[in-house]
């Protein structure tokens, strides 16, 4: 999409496909101490620094005993991931330093996406905080933990759009919209990284992912295909990546999938003439988990033919695969690549090993005393409490259902009720699955000694067993009960019968979204079904706390159940956090970061398409001849950016400072927000624009501005945008980034479907 917004929280420019406005300063000390390193170094020592190979977790003394303390002995590594712990750390460390010939210190990395030992809200969740200065802390915080420990990069941010909630990576992302993936892009590498220089030991490099289009995997099936045009990739998908290049990104992660016929990881067109030349990006590229030598499947070659392709094409790292140190040296003899290819992959590496301050202390990341004290601190944790509650959705709240009065009985039931393991959510490596509290633990901290939590699981995952073991790998198991489906759901009518109101835990349990966890069907799984009805038929009131790590089709729920709370996975803290929520400590203020579809067959669904010829009228079902389908409306079930709160929001007209502009001037936008009910609140105030007529088709709005607020009940707040010329610039047929003069229409609201719209005009 072509734009960018302002917002008192974010700030964006979508000038993506220009040419970088200036060099890149190049450090000449550093140039200097790496000219003289390489000098010194052979080939296959080159060649090593582009290996980051696989290994286990040590245990702590016994590095020097390992495979791979050999290879790095001999020069043959450039780093390690997923390594955890100080003392395990430095062994390795010691052995590069001490004992390879040139003491050439390794990277450390690990996947730390949503937190360290302190988990937050899974990335999907913080996108539906809509709080970009509270991802960046959030991302600090990690930051610390895992640099006290020893990490110097992480895995992080992912920031592919998608549109299928099949997929099940939906869940690591920020959901389907780029000008809000690119704000929270932004936010996440100035949490990890600081200020760039990373002059202090707790600012670790980030890494984006997953470049490019992984998001928009066919079918929605992990690793699959992808395939679209340029303007698609430039008006749509391919911001959130620059703008973490933007906010100066250390590293760059090639995906999975092909672009072009090209499998990302040996794509020349992706990973140089777009990244480098036309974005500027002087970082280093890392293959994804045996990317390269997943090549040969794709069938463009044997590992040494993908190997010098992924080189060729501006790949410097190899994870896994191990095709570059394999292959590198006999390709090189061979001709088929070049010694100066390999010497700019050395540098770039030996550039963020130096950039990191590495070279000046092999031993800067990694302080026992300070982990002790930074790791899953109290302060930590509350923060992640703090964010968990901000992330979660109020879908539905009919009459007044929510908050939940603190006094009499509630009965807890459901398999996510008491799944301990489960809470963090998936991509929490480093976090211990057994230190959450469970909902019901965290129902009965929150409550106090008036309120009567009583517990009963009522159903299995999901009837068939072995779909709930795919669906609990990693030790995040729900314990599986071996009684019937009948004892099961009696005793959870029997625990109803004596609650005043009646807590359902359903949905999702924390592996059934994530890394190769595509779903078909995105119902709440059978049994999870009926016991919901059952416990609908009691006649006691019904909330039903929804575990997800996507957008699923709850439209049966959303019809018979009086209120919905959607939790996500909420980190190390969301047991005590959803009860914040429930009981009405906290007031719930996020917002949806992707479109919730009524069924599978209305996807890909998302709020910023474009009309066709023939488009169905606002408001109707079906009318033959039009863009619709026989069987159920065009509508999502929840549209993009919706979130209810427990008390009410009025917006007024919206107010011009003028009804047109032109390329040398700007209109500000205003809106009087005020908090019309009983409970102080915050609410997400977003702005979207439509270009009404282009040179390509547009789509339908697009947003281009957001602000979170905070009201009192009864207070009002005039909230401000600007609209310049940059806001409404696009990509046209011939990728020129361009506004065009025409009219415009300007929505603001509480989402994307709830808006108060007027028009201007760009001269």
């Amino acid at each position: 999409m072509k734009k960018i917004i302002l917002g008192a929280l974010c700030f964006c420019s979508l000038s993506i496909f220009a040419q970088p406005k200036s060099t890149t300063v190049r450090d000449e000390k550093m140039d200097k101490f790496i000219d003289n390193l390489m000098s010194k170094m052979t080939i296959e020592e080159k060649i090593g620094q582009l290996n980051l190979p696989s290994v286990g977790d040590f245990t702590t003394g016994q590095a020097k005993n390992s495979n791979i303390a050999e290879k790095i002995k001999k020069g043959q590594v450039g780093g390690l991931f997923n390594i955890k712990g100080v003392a395990k750390i430095k062994d390795v460390q010691r052995i590069a330093v001490e004992e390879s010939r040139l003491g050439i210190p390794l990277i450390f990395g690990m996947d730390v996406i949503h937190g360290y030992e302190t988990a937050f809200p899974i990335p999907l969740a913080m996108a539906a905080t809509w709080n970009t200065a509270t991802i960046e802390q959030a991302a600090r915080t990690a930051a610390v933990e895992a640099s006290s420990d020893g990490i110097s990069w992480t895995f992080s941010p992912m920031v592919d759009i998608t549109r299928d909630p099949r997929w099940g990576r939906f869940s690591e992302g920020s959901g389907e919209d780029p000008f809000l993936g690119g704000a929270i892009a932004k936010a996440m590498v100035k949490g990890y990284q600081g200020d760039n220089t990373y002059s202090r030991n707790d600012q670790i490099m980030a890494c984006v992912k997953h470049f490019a289009l992984y998001g928009a995997a066919e079918a929605g099936r992990d690793y699959n295909t992808t395939d679209m045009s340029r303007i698609r990739m430039y008006n749509e998908y391919l911001y959130p990546y620059k703008a973490a290049v933007e906010a100066g990104v250390g590293s760059v992660m090639a995906s999975f999938n092909e672009i072009d016929g090209v499998p990302a990881t040996a794509n020349k067109w992706l990973l140089t003439d777009l990244l480098r030349k036309q974005w500027g990006f002087d970082g280093f590229v890392v293959s994804d988990y045996t990317g390269i030598s997943e090549m040969i499947a794709h069938g463009i070659g044997d590992l040494q033919q993908v190997s010098a392709r992924a080189l060729d094409a501006g790949l410097d790292m190899d994870m896994v695969s191990e095709g570059f140190n394999g292959t590198l040296a006999k390709s090189l003899k061979e001709g088929k690549i070049t010694e100066e290819q390999i010497n700019t992959a050395c540098r770039r590496i030996l550039e963020a090993k130096y950039k990191l301050g590495l070279f000046k202390d092999p031993y800067k990341f990694g302080n026992e005393k300070i982990a002790k004290e930074k790791i899953f601190s109290p302060e930590h944790r509350a923060f992640a409490r703090k964010v968990a509650a901000e992330s979660f959705v109020l879908l539905k709240n009919d009459n007044n259902t929510l908050p939940l009065a603190k006094k009499g009985t509630i009965a807890v039931v459901g398999p996510l009720a008491d799944a301990r393991e489960n809470m963090n959510g998936t991509w929490s490596v480093a976090a211990d699955i057994n230190k959450p509290s469970t909902l019901v633990e965290g129902l009965k901290q929150v409550a106090g000694k008036n309120i009567n939590v009583i517990f009963a699981k009522g159903s299995n995952l999901a009837k068939d067993k072995s779909f709930e073991d795919r669906a609990t790998l990693f030790g995040k198991t729900l314990h599986r009960d071996n009684r019937s489906e009948e004892e099961l759901l009696n005793e959870a009518i029997n625990a109803a019968a004596k609650a005043d109101i009646i807590v359902a835990a359903l949905g999702e349990s924390a592996e059934m979204s994530g890394e190769c966890s595509s779903r078909t069907d995105l119902n709440i799984p059978d049994v999870q079904h009926q016991l919901l009805e059952a416990m609908l038929k009691t006649g006691k009131p019904v909330v039903l706390v929804l575990f997800t790590g996507r957008p699923v089709t709850i439209t049966w729920e959303d019809k018979h159940v009086p209120a919905i709370l959607n939790v996500w996975f909420g980190g190390t803290e969301a047991a005590p956090a959803i009860a914040d929520v429930l009981f009405g400590n906290v007031n719930p203020s996020g917002k949806l970061p992707a479109t919730f579809p009524k069924n599978v067959g209305q996807i890909p669904l998302f709020y910023n398409h474009k009309n066709t010829g023939r488009p169905l009228a606002e408001g109707h079902w079906f009318e033959k001849f039009r863009s619709n389908y026989l069987d159920v409306d065009n509508d999502p079930l929840y549209p993009f950016g919706y979130g209810l709160s427990y008390t009410t929001f009025q917006y007024g007209d919206i107010q011009l400072s003028s009804s047109s502009m032109n390329n040398n001037s700007e209109i500000t936008a205003s809106v009087k927000v005020t908090n019309t009910g009983k409970y102080d609140g915050s609410e997400v105030v977003q702005l979207y624009i439509r270009d009404m007529v282009g040179s390509v088709t547009r789509p339908v709005k697009e947003l281009k501005g957001f602000e979170k607020i905070f009201l009192k009940a009864g207070e009002s707040k005039d909230v401000t945008f600007k609209i310049t010329p940059e806001l409404l610039k696009f990509y046209n047929a011939d990728l020129e980034y361009v506004n065009e003069p025409g009219d415009f229409q300007l929505m603001i609201g509480s989402n994307s479907r709830d808006v108060k719209t007027i028009g201007f005009e760009l001269k």
